[in-house]
């Protein structure tokens, strides 16, 4: 018997990445970073490949590397990358790299000396963002640095690539500015001898809104595991994730009780409260005190007073619960369940922060679809 789970719908996953494959031309890298949105990095990526992702996008070197362990051959593209951190295994395990600066072109190489191949890169052009990436006026010193290093035979590049700030607004003006900035700095490379097979630049937003914003590649992550970009659409997606858990026990208290720490709740009247075993050790946003939805028993409630660490509390008034049934936190929204976009309005944020909080350790996760074992 189960106190409490996070169940993932791998046919969820297979049947968003099938959508979002049927809507565009180019290759589609199904991104898996932060143990895939907390959803399970390794069960998502195969779903994900299964179902015609060709890559596979992730953060850091240790999750491609994580990758590789596990079997999987598919491309696979890390772009969060410190100075000092062991490139040349990523380079053995063909693991492909983001690069965005000269001193981390020169890390490159030397992983490539290292293990005696090439190292494969994606050189990224800061289009607007300010994040990661050369911005234009560096861009050029870098891509000409690429090119005498690929005529050297010690790194090969793959692609160009960018990242958008307002994807998710499809008409903001910035993104017209950062396409623009993106195709420059393509002609840019290809007049220096850089002419790689992919350029890319669509997250999410971009893949299933701007098909001008495609090249040869789409980079989704959040819409993988059914959650919309853009509020307000739903794109035909299938949420992936439900959390949930049996309540551990019921009592009946007087009106003016006060509810968990600080009292910053207190019942009207007499009522059956219900205490729910999860907390903000196991995702639930200690900002959701006595505003995070759950369903129990066939009615949405909201927490009453704090998070605590490991349990919330229920107000059910004269409501029949018990010690076992269900709570549902959140979960497609077939049922009348909250969904993560509900717990987002609700604490003020998005849905990724939501079912990517979800991801540790003491809540297990059960996979269910086609290949769950």
């Amino acid at each position: 018997m189960w106190q409490a789970e996070v169940r993932v719908d791998l046919d969820a996953i297979r049947d968003n990445v099938a959508l979002l494959r049927a809507g565009t031309s180019a290759e589609v890298m199904a991104v898996v970073k932060a143990d895939a949105y907390g959803h399970g990095m390794l069960p998502a990526a195969r779903a994900a490949l299964e179902s015609g992702a060709s890559w596979l996008g992730v953060c850091t070197l240790d999750e491609a590397l994580t990758l590789r362990r596990a079997g999987i051959t598919a491309p696979v593209l890390a772009w969060l990358l410190a100075p000092g951190l062991p490139l040349h295994e990523g380079v053995a395990a063909g693991v492909d790299l983001g690069v965005g600066s000269l001193p981390q072109l020169g890390e490159m190489i030397e992983a490539a000396r290292v293990a005696q191949r090439p190292t494969r890169v994606h050189l990224k052009i800061d289009t607007g963002l300010a994040r990661g990436g050369a911005t234009p006026a560096d861009w050029p010193a870098l891509v000409e640095a690429a090119a005498k290093a690929e005529a050297d035979g010690l790194v090969e590049v793959i692609g160009v690539w960018s990242h958008f700030v307002y994807a998710d607004a499809p008409g903001h003006e910035t993104i017209e500015r950062q396409l623009d900035v993106f195709r420059a700095g393509v002609a840019t490379a290809a007049r220096l001898g850089v002419s790689p097979p992919y350029k890319h630049i669509a997250n999410s937003a971009a893949t299933l809104t701007r098909p001008d914003a495609h090249f040869d590649l789409v980079r989704p992550g959040i819409a993988i595991y059914g959650l919309s970009p853009v509020a307000g659409e739903r794109f035909g997606l299938r949420p992936a994730m439900t959390a949930r858990a049996r309540v551990v026990l019921t009592k009946r208290v007087p009106a003016g009780q006060g509810v968990s720490y600080g009292h910053t709740y207190h019942t009207e009247r007499e009522t059956t409260l219900a205490v729910v075993p999860l907390g903000y050790a196991d995702g639930v946003p200690r900002h959701a005190s006595s505003s995070g939805p759950i369903e129990l028993g066939g009615k949405v409630r909201r927490i009453a007073g704090r998070v605590c660490m490991d349990q919330v509390v229920l107000d059910c008034g004269d409501d029949p619960v018990s010690a076992g049934d269900v709570a549902t936190l959140f979960g497609p929204g077939e049922h009348g369940e909250p969904t993560a976009d509900d717990w987002a309005e609700a604490v003020g944020t998005i849905n990724y922060e939501i079912v990517t909080r979800f991801g540790g350790v003491r809540v297990p996760r059960v996979y269910d679809g086609g290949g769950a074992a």
